[in-house]
């Protein structure tokens, strides 16, 4: 297991690539807690990493190319991992006529290194844990639950912002489409799966533009397929692979979802909408 901390400016991306054993606590100590890193960084230039995507719209005009074969399948539906999966859920939910809508999911990460998921929670109350990286880094129990709790109050607030009084969608009987801008750990991925697996789906399939081959390992046992448009072997940051990564903002989800919810703009053609965003 690698743990890659990546903070980026405009030209150079900083690595620290390390094993979970290389975080150890500073001191016993409340929250918040912190963790050493004992590994040295490493810089590259993005330029060395030529992004694949424009931004999520165009990765989800590609991506909903990639699944058309699924274009107005009878109870399909959409659910985006937010944020930054909503503009590429959207794009793809418009393009195979299907409804749109969210599943609510949290990083557990260690603190100090939140980029790290020692797991994740997701709404109905589901929560996985990744065991290596709390052995290895000899995490206690009070401090998982410690973030749990914060987390959990987080997304408590994402769904009054999201839904405010609207019910979850049902899944049961749907043939499920998950996504999300990318796939780096895999776990707000999998604690949405096992969301989405309580309430009985015919079928579920994770979609994503780009995902770290190790993640797309640990998922496919757990859904019928996996569909990334790029599985690079070293994938750093997702970020790295979008010329704009814009964080999604509340507003930014709130109106694609009414939009969903009150009839989609008609998608233009794929190959002419993505010629005209080719950069």
């Amino acid at each position: 297991m690698r743990y890659r901390n990546v903070a980026a400016d405009e030209s150079v991306v900083v690595i620290h690539s390390m094993g979970a054993a290389a975080l150890r606590p500073s001191r016993r100590q409340s929250p918040p807690f912190r963790w050493r890193a004992e590994a040295p960084a490493m810089r590259i230039r993005a330029k060395e990493f030529p992004p694949l995507f424009r931004d999520r719209r165009e990765a989800g005009m590609l991506l909903a190319r990639r699944l058309a074969a699924l274009a107005d399948t009878p109870d399909l539906l959409v659910l985006a991992l937010p944020r930054g999966g909503v503009p590429i859920a959207y794009e793809v939910a418009r393009t195979l006529h299907a409804p749109l809508d969210i599943v609510l999911v949290r990083k557990l990460g260690v603190p100090g290194h939140a980029e790290l998921a020692m797991g994740a929670i997701a709404e109905g109350g589901v929560r996985v844990l990744n065991h290596t990286v709390i052995r290895e880094l000899g995490i206690p129990s009070d401090i998982i639950e410690h973030i749990t709790t914060e987390e959990q109050r987080i997304l408590e607030q994402r769904r009054r912002l999201y839904r405010g009084d609207r019910r979850p969608p049902t899944v049961e009987g749907a043939r499920v489409i998950l996504i999300d801008d990318g796939l780096a750990t895999g776990m707000t991925m999998q604690a949405a799966i096992e969301a989405v697996r309580r309430g009985s789906p015919s079928g579920i399939i994770v979609a994503t533009p780009v995902a770290a081959p190790e993640s797309v390992a640990e998922i496919e046992p757990l859904v019928d397929e996996v569909v990334a448009l790029a599985t690079p072997e070293l994938l750093y940051a997702i970020g790295l692979w979008y010329s704009d990564f814009t964080p999604t903002s509340d507003e930014e989800v709130r109106t694609l979802l009414a939009e969903a919810f009150c009839g989609y703009v008609p998608a233009p053609r794929t190959d002419e909408a993505l010629e005209q965003g080719t950069t």
